[in-house]
């Protein structure tokens, strides 16, 4: 896995050292004896490599060296500044200012190159990563669908209420005009002048002056009822009421609810308003 960082390096590391006392030499070889020309090339070739070596020495043991890096820095761009001072004085600058590069590129693959190898990961903890990406994509894709779902179930849900909501409506709204209509023949009918007549002949008088209501028939022979007879059987009065539910609370043991006791006073043929019976049980049981 270092050789994808390490020999690009490595190649870039040899190109711009060649280069660069290759420059140094043919440079100041015009100036100087050429032996002291290639000293010099060395010189900058050599203290490069150097502080180059101790860095990668130094990120083997896990330690950094902020001086070392920047001398190493400093031997890259005395390099680049050589090469670019010797382009200016050539004819072709062009072509040695786009070779001029090298030594600072260099540099920077071997700090990609550091980087790489503070961020490497065994193949088990690549794994182990990947399996959890893979877990959590999964969970994600699950609760997406699970999202989708409930979503769409609630849709339908809220379609189906909806119209269902639509159809009671539509049947309230068709009673509502239904309803309309027959008050609205009622309101006729009762309002016109025969159907008033009609109405009053078989109902008590509710209009004066108008045929008086029709007696019903009766088939057979009858008697009548004198108004002696009527009177007779009007209601009990407070203390026979009272003197009647007492007799039929106490004629079993133990006393009779009052539920039982009016169910026995409405069997035995007695009448008398719920109101009063009730009254007559509270005055008897008190």
């Amino acid at each position: 896995m270092n050789a994808k960082t390490v020999l690009p390096a490595v190649g870039m590391t040899a190109v711009s050292m060649v280069l660069t006392l290759a420059v140094v030499v043919m440079w100041l070889g015009t100036a100087m004896p050429w032996p002291v020309a290639l000293v010099v090339g060395l010189g900058i070739d050599g203290g490069w490599l150097a502080t180059l070596a101790y860095e990668r020495r130094l990120a083997a043991q896990g330690d950094h060296s902020t001086p070392v890096t920047a001398v190493g820095w400093s031997f890259g761009l005395i390099a680049t500044g050589v090469l670019i001072a010797h382009a200016l004085t050539e004819e072709s600058a062009g072509a040695w200012l786009a070779v001029a590069w090298l030594p600072i590129a260099a540099k920077a693959l071997w700090l990609v190159h550091g980087l790489w190898e503070r961020t490497a990961l065994t193949g088990e903890a690549l794994n182990a990563i990947q399996g959890i990406q893979q877990e959590a994509r999964d969970e994600a894709a699950v609760a997406r669908a699970r999202l989708r779902a409930e979503a769409s179930t609630e849709e339908t849900r809220l379609t189906a209420v909806t119209q269902a909501g639509a159809r009671v409506a539509h049947v309230q709204a068709r009673t509502a005009d239904t309803l309309s209509r027959a008050w609205s023949t009622l309101e006729s009918a009762r309002d016109g002048e025969d159907t008033g007549r009609a109405l009053t002949s078989v109902t008590s008088r509710v209009t004066p002056g108008v045929t008086p209501r029709w007696e019903l028939p009766v088939w057979g022979p009858t008697e009548p009822v004198s108004a002696f007879a009527l009177e007779s059987a009007g209601a009990l009065t407070d203390d026979a009421l009272d003197a009647l539910v007492d007799q039929i609370r106490h004629s079993e043991t133990p006393a009779l609810s009052y539920r039982e006791m009016a169910s026995r006073f409405r069997t035995a043929g007695h009448s008398a308003s719920e109101v009063r019976l009730r009254a007559a049980w509270k005055r008897v049981a008190a």
